[in-house]
């Protein structure tokens, strides 16, 4: 019964994001909206985390299974994506290094700061 309450929330909270994303005109994923309704319920304590926690676990547990289907899809399109293989490939690794690098002068950007408040 613990999951069916915590699905009931999480799918309330996607249903309330998807309603604004309709309302209001922000090029903004519902998804988003979604999120910051959840953390605005669960910091405001009208929700706890432990009423969504087993929910989410759950979810998480099974989300691989939703990336099934992509993978077999793209499986039977080899033949079309060997076209793009070398492009997507140096694509790929390039942003990855981009985002790596990014991520890291950020971290090190916060850490200087904060050594530079502590006495």
């Amino acid at each position: 019964m613990k999951h069916v309450k915590g699905i009931i929330w999480i799918f309330g909270i996607t249903m309330t994001g998807e309603l604004l994303n309709h309302i209001i005109p922000l090029p903004v994923p519902a998804g988003v909206y979604g999120l910051f309704i959840l953390l605005g319920l669960l910091i405001s304590g009208i929700l706890k985390l432990s009423d969504v926690a087993p929910a989410g676990e759950l979810l998480l547990d099974l989300m691989p299974l939703m990336f099934i289907p992509a993978a077999v899809g793209l499986i039977e399109k080899t033949t079309e994506l060997r076209a793009v293989l070398v492009p997507f490939a140096v694509i790929t690794i390039a942003t990855t290094l981009f985002v790596m690098a990014v991520t890291a002068k950020t971290a090190e950007l916060v850490l200087h700061h904060k050594n530079r408040e502590e006495p």
